[in-house]
C-alpha cells in the first residue's frame, strides 16, 4: 500500500481492527430508532413553509411534481448510502466510505464538506428555532420582558433562545445517547401527530380550482433572487435570463426542496451504535426517506389546494396564512407547536451526526486525537462539547440565515462520492459481503451522479464561491496537520521501518530470495548468527535423524495406550476376559458442574470470543479496546 495522501483505509481495518478496535461507541439504536432519527432531521419547520414559498415564487401548483423529483433524486442517493453502510458500518458516513474507496485526501475533502454542512445546519436551525419560538410565544399571548424582547427571535446578532437551545441539546448529547434518544422519540411522535392533523384539516378545505393552472406560464425571475450557476452558463451560451414557473420553474424548485429531504444520510453516522447495523441502517435510511416524502407531499397538496398560489405570501408564515384564508385560524397555534418541536429534533439529530463525524475524523488522526475520547457510557463527550461550541460561536457571530444554501452544497458534494464509492468497491473488492445491493449499479450510479450534479448547478454562484473558499482552507489544514498526524500513515511507516530493520539485520523478507535456503520453509527467516545458542541451528530447523532402530513389536491384542491431553493418566490397556474394561472419561468440553471433575473446562458458548462484542445483547456492551488484550 502506498504511504502517500491517497492511501486507502482497508475495509477490514475500518470495521474493527485498527487502533485496537473501532467499536467504542455504545450500542443504542434499533431499526425503529433509526427511522425516528431520520424523521427527526428531515421533518422540521420547512414542512410548513417550503411548499408555499416554492409554489408562490417558482413552480405554482406544480410544486407537487417538484417534490416528487427531489424525492426520486434523494432516493437514488439513499440506495447507495444503504449499500455502503451495509459494507462499512462505521461512524463517519460518506467520510469513512471515501477513506475506504478513494483514499485519505478525498476522505478529508468529503469530511470537511460534511463539517460545513452540519456546523452550518445546527447554527441555521437554531436561529430559525428562536424565530419560531418567539412567534409561538406571541401567538399564545405569553408576555416577554422588555429587556429580553430585543434578544430573542433575531435573524442575526446575539440571541438568547438560539444560545439556550444549543447549550441544552449539547448537554443532553454529552451525558448519554439514551437520554437523547428518549427525548427524540417523544418529540418526533408529537410533531408527526401535528403534521397529520394539519394534512387532515387542510384537505377538508381542498378546492380543485386552486390547482388551475397547474403549470403557470413562464416569466422572468424577480430581481435580487440570485443567479444560479446553470443560469450563468445558459446566459453566457444563449443570452437568456433566469425564468420561473413553467417547466423550467418546476425543475428549478427541486434543488430547494431537496434541502428539506437532506438528513437521511445522517442515519449512517450512527452505524457503530446500531444493532445489526449492516441490515438496520439500509432499512432505516429507506423507510425514513419514503415516509418523509409522503408527509411533505401531503402538506404540499393540502396547502396549494386550500389557497391559490398567487395569494400566498412567501415572506410570512405561509401555511398559517393559508389556514386563515380558509377560515381555520386556530390551526396557526398548532403549526407553531409543530414548528418548534420539528426544529428541536433537527438540531438534536444534526448535533448527533456532527459529533460522530468529528469523532471518526479524530480517531483517524486527521483532527486532534483527544476529540475521540469516550466516557464510560461510550459517548464522545469531547467531540460533543467542541462541536457544540463551534456551532454556538457560528450562530452568534455570523448571519447564518443568508448562508442556508451552503448546507445544501456541502451535502450534495458528499452525495457525489457515495455512488462512485459503490462502483469503486465493487471493482476493487468484489469479495466483500453486501447485505444490501443497489440494483443495476452502473446505470443507477450514473443517474444518481448526474442528478446530484444537476441539483448543484441550480445553486447560486455566490454559494459556489463560498464553498470553494471553505474547501481551499480545508485542503490547507490537511497539508499542514492531517497529512502528518494520520494514524494510517503512522501504521504504514512503522510497518516499513520493521521491514527495513529486518533487511539490515540480514533476514530476507518472506518469500524473497533466500527464503528457502538451509531447508527453511517459505516465509521463515534464519536467526542472526550472534543470537544463536551454542549447539543450535542458525535456521532453527533441526532435521530428524534417520530412524534406523528396530521397532518393538507389540501384540495386536494390546495396542499402545492412547494419550488424552486433558487427563494426567492415559487410558488403561485392554484386558479382555479379566474383568470390566476401564471406561474412557467424559468429553472434556462437555458442560460440568465443576471443572475439577476430570481436569477439563466448560465448552465456550456459541458466538465466539467468549461473549465479547455481543452486539445482539443490548445490556452487554463491548469493552473498551486494550492493546494488551489477546482477543
Amino acid at each position: 500500500m502506498r504511504n502517500n495522501m491517497f492511501r486507502r483505509l482497508p475495509v477490514e481495518q475500518a470495521t474493527g481492527q485498527l487502533y485496537g478496535g473501532r467499536h467504542r461507541l455504545r450500542v443504542a439504536y434499533r431499526t425503529r430508532d433509526l427511522i425516528v432519527l431520520g424523521l427527526g432531521v428531515m421533518i422540521g419547520s420547512g414542512i410548513f413553509k417550503i411548499a408555499g414559498v416554492q409554489a408562490a415564487t417558482t413552480a405554482g401548483p406544480a410544486v407537487i411534481v417538484s417534490f416528487v423529483i427531489a424525492g426520486v433524486v434523494c432516493l437514488l442517493a439513499a440506495l447507495f448510502y444503504a449499500e455502503l453502510a451495509s459494507v462499512v458500518p462505521v461512524a463517519g458516513s460518506a467520510y469513512s466510505y471515501s477513506y475506504v474507496a478513494f483514499g485519505e485526501l478525498w476522505a478529508w475533502v468529503v469530511g470537511w464538506a460534511l463539517l460545513l454542512e452540519l456546523l452550518l445546519a445546527a447554527s441555521v436551525v437554531a436561529r430559525a428555532w428562536s424565530v419560531f419560538a418567539a412567534q409561538a410565544l406571541g401567538d399564545f399571548a405569553v408576555p416577554v420582558p422588555s429587556w429580553l424582547a430585543d434578544l430573542v427571535g433575531q435573524p442575526k446578532g446575539f440571541d438568547v433562545f438560539a444560545l439556550g437551545i444549543l447549550l441544552l441539546l449539547v448537554a443532553v448529547l454529552a451525558t448519554g445517547s439514551r437520554l437523547g434518544l428518549r427525548t427524540l422519540w417523544f418529540m418526533v411522535l408529537a410533531k408527526v401527530a401535528v403534521i397529520g392533523l394539519v394534512i387532515g384539516v387542510g384537505l377538508t378545505f381542498f378546492d380543485p380550482g386552486n390547482l388551475s393552472p397547474f403549470v403557470p406560464t413562464a416569466r422572468p425571475a424577480a430581481d435580487g433572487s440570485g443567479q444560479t450557476v446553470l443560469d450563468a452558463v445558459l446566459g453566457a451560451a444563449t443570452g437568456s435570463t433566469p425564468r420561473v414557473f413553467g417547466i423550467w420553474g418546476v425543475l428549478a424548485a427541486a434543488p430547494a426542496i431537496a434541502f428539506a429531504y437532506i438528513g437521511f444520510d445522517l442515519i449512517a453516522t450512527a452505524a457503530e451504535e446500531t444493532r445489526d447495523a449492516p441490515r438496520s441502517i439500509p432499512r432505516g435510511i429507506i423507510v425514513s426517506l419514503v415516509t418523509a416524502v409522503v408527509l411533505y407531499l401531503g402538506v404540499a397538496v393540502a396547502m396549494v389546494g386550500m389557497v391559490s398560489y398567487d395569494r400566498l405570501d412567501p415572506s410570512g408564515p405561509v401555511l398559517a396564512t393559508a389556514f386563515d384564508a380558509a377560515g381555520a385560524g386556530a390551526m396557526g397555534k398548532v403549526i407553531d407547536v409543530g414548528a418548534v418541536l420539528g426544529l428541536t429534533t433537527v438540531i438534536l439529530v444534526v448535533l448527533i451526526a456532527l459529533t460522530r463525524v468529528v469523532f471518526s475524523m479524530s480517531r483517524d488522526g486527521l483532527l486532534p486525537r483527544g476529540l475521540a475520547e469516550t466516557r464510560r457510557y461510550g459517548v464522545p463527550f469531547r467531540a460533543a462539547w467542541v462541536s457544540g461550541a463551534a456551532a454556538i460561536v457560528m450562530s452568534q457571530t455570523i448571519d447564518v440565515l443568508t448562508l442556508e444554501q451552503l448546507v445544501v452544497i456541502g451535502t450534495l458534494f458528499a452525495f457525489l462520492f457515495v455512488p462512485a464509492g459503490v462502483l469503486a468497491l465493487r471493482r476493487d473488492r468484489p469479495d466483500l459481503h453486501r447485505p444490501f445491493r443497489v440494483p443495476l449499479a452502473p446505470l443507477t450510479a450514473t443517474l444518481a451522479i448526474g442528478a446530484v450534479g444537476w441539483l448543484m448547478l441550480n445553486l447560486k454562484v455566490q454559494t459556489w464561491a463560498y464553498f470553494l473558499v471553505w474547501m481551499a482552507v480545508g485542503v490547507l489544514i490537511y497539508l499542514v496537520y492531517g497529512r502528518r498526524k494520520s494514524q494510517l500513515r503512522r501504521l504504514l511507516t512503522e510497518k516499513a521501518n520493521r521491514r527495513t530493520a529486518a533487511a539490515a539485520a540480514g533476514r530476507p523478507s518472506a518469500g524473497g530470495p533466500g527464503a528457502r535456503a538451509g531447508g527453511l520453509p517459505p516465509g521463515v527467516a534464519p536467526y542472526p548468527a550472534d543470537r544463536v545458542a551454542p549447539g543450535r541451528s542458525q535456521t532453527g530447523v533441526h532435521p530428524r535423524p534417520p530412524d534406523t532402530a528396530p521397532r518393538p513389536t507389540v501384540p495386536y491384542s494390546a495396542p499402545p495406550p492412547p494419550q488424552n491431553p486433558y487427563l494426567s493418566q492415559p487410558y488403561g490397556p485392554r484386558t479382555p476376559d479379566t474383568g470390566p474394561q476401564q471406561q474412557p472419561p467424559a468429553d472434556p468440553y462437555a458442560p460440568r458442574t465443576s471443572p475439577h471433575q476430570t481436569g477439563g473446562y466448560p465448552r465456550p458458548e456459541p458466538g465466539g470470543s467468549r461473549g465479547r462484542h455481543r452486539r445482539d445483547d443490548e445490556t452487554q456492551q463491548p469493552p473498551y479496546p486494550d492493546e494488551h488484550d489477546p482477543w
